[in-house]
């Protein structure tokens, strides 16, 4: 079963359903760039196009990893 875990985005709570390696690679990335992972959620929140955060995610990591 894929955990689920709770994050804040502004005063709304959600959770999103990630792999272990999806959101060890998603705290990476926001604590390289000196900010919370609730707050790199808020970022890609604001550029989602479909409704599924979780999906969002996985898809800006692809991206990431993609372009570096």
């Amino acid at each position: 079963m894929m955990p689920k875990r709770s994050i804040v985005i502004g005063e709304h709570k959600t959770s999103v359903s990630l792999e272990q390696e999806f959101w060890d690679e998603f705290c990476n990335i926001a604590q390289t760039e000196g900010i919370t992972y609730s707050a790199l959620a808020e970022r890609i929140s604001k550029r989602m196009t479909g409704s599924n955060l979780s999906s969002a995610i996985r898809v800006f990591l692809f991206k990431h990893v993609k372009n570096h």
